[in-house]
């Protein structure tokens, strides 16, 4: 029977981690509702305490959208859990996600303290958010690095004090997948109280492994995946959305997970992200790139029109994308230009087409792409020479 997984959509304050992608209050909410419409079951508003304007997006989006739950970032501190809880405080289902970096590289080199202080910290802070809300949070920072028997010491701690949700990140991206796997499953399986908690997968990409690892760590335990439209967030970013959406989606027999995304929704919500934060999409991205059904290579483009499921294994409009592309290049062979022929109203005969395939290849050796404006003018001017018949 298949598992639902709880989409947590951190766009809104990991994503805005990246340089240049900062929004105003208004976008924010304009992103916020588009989540809310593509079905995420979270969504991370923001980091109350890092600045005023912050602070006034989390309370705008709380009463922007009701059905999702909205989250504000703190850390270990007092005075940042009390801002968010104010943040919070028209939210309809507030949670405050609050944390320490458990990894001994944080302890010694950030904090300068002692595991024993940190410890302290984690249960002072899950104990304070409990005063606010009964929805806590806690993130274990660079629980990638972090030694696993230590780890389930500090998860133990805060699942007493209140924890619901056990956030394990993989904050530098260093894990491999089956690495993750085996820290989320060692953590089930001896974290004491872990039944009373959802374990949470926050994973980056700066080895190119967000996705994987996330998947790894629901077939290993997790049962919430945090994650960013298109990916972005901090240095390489973060897991797709979209990604794990689809590839749960798409092997179902393999992965028998589901989540509560409209994936309908996928692409417009991408190029509205990609939109107001100034990001383009790198056209080769998975799922939401431009390229992502598009063909140019010959063989490719004759397998397509005769059956799309030759080469594609996601119908676009399953994603929001209208249709696949048969882009026309110099790789492209006879069935592509009769294809797009078509598409702009001319039919030739097998020896018409011949004679025009012959002229399109000089035209794409000139260009790299050939556009319908393209073809409909290598047309006029072969039927103009009575090569062909239009």
């Amino acid at each position: 029977m298949s598992e639902r997984i709880y989409i947590f959509d951190t766009t809104l304050r990991d994503g805005e981690q990246a340089p240049g992608c900062q929004l105003n209050t208004d976008e924010k909410i304009t992103v916020a509702q588009a989540l809310e419409q593509l079905g995420v079951d979270v969504i991370e508003a923001g980091f109350p305490i890092s600045s005023p304007g912050d602070f006034q997006s989390v309370v705008a989006i709380s009463k922007a959208v009701s059905q999702p739950i909205i989250t504000g970032l703190s850390r270990a501190v007092e005075k940042d859990i009390d801002r968010a809880a104010e943040a919070l405080q028209y939210a309809k289902r507030p949670r405050i996600h609050t944390g320490i970096g458990t990894s001994d590289q944080h302890i010694i080199n950030k904090f300068r303290t002692t595991r024993e202080k940190v410890l302290e910290r984690a249960v002072a802070a899950v104990k304070h958010a409990k005063k606010y809300v009964e929805d806590v949070e806690f993130y274990a920072e660079d629980a990638g690095r972090t030694e696993n028997e230590w780890l389930a010491q500090v998860l133990e701690a805060v699942i007493k004090a209140g924890a619901t949700v056990l956030n394990i990140p993989d904050t530098t991206g260093f894990c491999l997948p089956d690495e993750y796997g085996a820290k989320i499953r060692f953590l089930r399986e001896n974290v004491k109280g872990i039944d009373k908690a959802i374990i949470s997968a926050h994973c980056h990409n700066d080895l190119g492994l967000a996705t994987a690892n996330a998947i790894a760590a629901v077939q290993n335990g997790a049962r919430q995946i945090e994650c960013t439209i298109n990916g972005v967030g901090e240095r390489a970013g973060n897991t797709s959305l979209e990604e794990v959406v689809m590839a749960f989606k798409k092997r179902a027999a393999a992965l028998p997970y589901h989540t509560h995304v409209n994936s309908t929704r996928l692409y417009p919500t991408s190029q509205l992200v990609s939109s107001l934060m100034g990001m383009h999409v790198q056209a080769n991205k998975a799922i939401v790139g431009r390229n992502a059904f598009a063909h140019s290579s010959g063989i490719h483009q004759d397998g397509v029109i005769k059956n799309r499921e030759n080469y594609e294994i996601i119908d676009p409009q399953e994603v929001g994308v209208g249709e696949s592309v048969i882009v026309l290049t110099a790789r492209s062979g006879r069935a592509a230009l009769h294809y797009n022929l078509q598409k702009i109203g001319v039919d030739l005969t097998k020896e018409e087409l011949e004679v025009a395939y012959e002229h399109f290849l000089q035209l794409a050796d000139q260009l790299k792409i050939v556009q319908d404006q393209h073809l409909r003018q290598m047309v006029e001017e072969l039927a103009a020479k009575s090569t062909i018949k239009v």
